[in-house]
C-alpha cells in the first residue's frame, strides 16, 4: 500500500511520500512514488504516485517520454497548471484503460491514483488529486492539503495543524507526524519517507530529504510527538468521580457500598 500527502501554504509547497511497495506478506520492497520533472527553467512538477505498481511506472515513464519530442502535448508545453493536471489525467487514463485491457478478466486492480504539485511562471503553485477514475480536484483553504494511498490514519494531525499561514517547516514536520501515524497503524506503509519543500517563485527542489528508519532526525520526531500524546493524554480533565477521594472509582459507576444488600428489602431468601 501508500501513503502520500501534500500540503499547500502561502509559502509554496510540501510532499511527503512513503517508498513501501506491497505485493504480498513476503515481498516488501521500496520504490520511490515522488517523482520531480524540470522541463524548463520555469516549470517545476512534482508528481506522487499510489495503486497499481506498474501503472505507475507506465503512467511515469510515458509523461518522460512526451518531454523528448519536443513536438507532442507534454508537461513542458503546460502555460498552467490546471493544464497540466488536465494533460496528466488524459494520460493516467490512458495507461490505466491499456492496463485493464491486458489484464482482462483476471481480477488484478490495475488503478493509479496520483498527486501532481508546481508552478509556472506567472502562476501560483497549485495541487491537484488525480483520481482513479481521472478526474482531478485542487486543494482548498478550509482543507489545504491532499492525500492518496493510505489516508486515514495520518489524517487528524494535518485537520488539527495546518492552514494556508503555516510555515513550510511545520507543514513538514505536520507531514511527517501524518506519515508516522500512517505507518504505526499499518504495517503495508513504510520507510524510507521522501520529504520534498517547495518555496513559492524559485523553480526549484533544493529541500528534498529521504528519511530511512534509522535517520537520527525522524527517530527524534517520533520520540518527541510521542512524549507530547503521553504528556498531554496525562493532562486531561478528570472526571467528577476521581476528585472524590473517599470513594473509589466502582463505587462511583455503581458498585454498591459493602453491607447494602441489609439495607434493601428485596434481598433476602423468597422461601
Amino acid at each position: 500500500m501508500t501513503y502520500c500527502v501534500a500540503i499547500s501554504t502561502r509559502e509554496g509547497l510540501v510532499f511527503c511520500s512513503d517508498s513501501r511497495t506491497n505485493a504480498g506478506p513476503d515481498m516488501l520492497s521500496s520504490y520511490s512514488k515522488m517523482h520531480i520533472f524540470h522541463p524548463s527553467p520555469d516549470q517545476v512538477f512534482i508528481l506522487m504516485t499510489a495503486g497499481n505498481l506498474a501503472t505507475t511506472q507506465a503512467i511515469v515513464s510515458r509523461l518522460e517520454q512526451d518531454l523528448e519530442a519536443p513536438d507532442s502535448v507534454n508537461l513542458g508545453s503546460c502555460g498552467k497548471m490546471h493544464e497540466a493536471a488536465r494533460y496528466v489525467s488524459n494520460i493516467s487514463r490512458e495507461v490505466q484503460t491499456d492496463a485493464q485491457n491486458s489484464v482482462n478478466t483476471s481480477g488484478i486492480d490495475t488503478s493509479a491514483s496520483l498527486i501532481l504539485g508546481g508552478q509556472i511562471k506567472g502562476g501560483e503553485p497549485a495541487l491537484y488529486l488525480v483520481y482513479a477514475a481521472s478526474n482531478f480536484i485542487t486543494d482548498s483553504d478550509e482543507t489545504p492539503f491532499l492525500q492518496i494511498g493510505e489516508s486515514k490514519y495520518g489524517r487528524p494531525i494535518l485537520d488539527r495543524i495546518l492552514t494556508r499561514t503555516t510555515s513550510l517547516e511545520d507543514a513538514a514536520r505536520c507531514a511527517i507526524v501524518s506519515m508516522d501515524s500512517t505507518i504505526k497503524s499499518n504495517a503495508t506503509v513504510g520507510p524510507p519517507i521522501e520529504v520534498l519543500i517547495y518555496e513559492k517563485n524559485t523553480f526549484e527542489s533544493n529541500h528534498h530529504i529521504k528519511l530511512d528508519e534509522e535517520d537520527q532526525y525522524l527517530r527524534d520526531i517520533k520520540k518527541s510527538w510521542n512524549d507530547a500524546l503521553k504528556t498531554s493524554f496525562s493532562a486531561l480533565p478528570r472526571f467528577d468521580w476521581e476528585h472524590r477521594s473517599s470513594i473509589t472509582p466502582l463505587q462511583a459507576v455503581g458498585t454498591p457500598f459493602p453491607n447494602s444488600q441489609n439495607d434493601n428489602p428485596g434481598s433476602g431468601d423468597a422461601g
